[in-house]
């Protein structure tokens, strides 16, 4: 499920210009390939953090899909979850928003959340879950 998201931001023009020279000179093809590179340079570094922080939270690192399916045997079950999630978390078409809510406690998401606009209102807990 490869998904992306467009980032704009303003940097100096010292800054803007020395990236430019990188790409002229060969080391990255566009400002794009630089950025990304950048990024993922500094994710490298600081990924033992990120990963004690995902183990800490009980977070989900990657894409978490629930189906209608999933949540009605939470809700069958009697047992809510608490969805953290740093990446996408998708929640199928089919889910209503009642489902939705009887079924999960609370939700993180660092990324994306893909749902039916309702069905991501019907979570939007205020502080500290429902």
């Amino acid at each position: 499920m490869p998904d992306t998201e467009k980032v704009s931001f303003n940097m100096s023009v010292v800054d803007l210009g020395q990236m430019d020279l990188l790409i002229e000179q060969g080391f990255y093809s566009s400002r794009t390939d630089f950025l990304v590179a950048a990024v993922r340079n500094l994710l490298q570094t600081h990924s033992a953090t990120v990963q004690q922080a995902v183990e800490r939270r009980f977070m989900t690192l990657g894409v978490a899909i629930y189906s209608r399916e999933d949540l009605e045997r939470r809700v069958a079950a009697g047992k809510p979850i608490d969805i953290r999630v740093v990446g996408v978390l998708k929640i199928d078409d089919d889910v209503t928003p009642e489902l939705a809510r009887a079924a999960i406690k609370s939700v993180s998401v660092f990324g994306k959340f893909k749902a039916r606009p309702e069905v991501i209102a019907a979570l939007v807990f205020p502080k500290g879950g429902k």
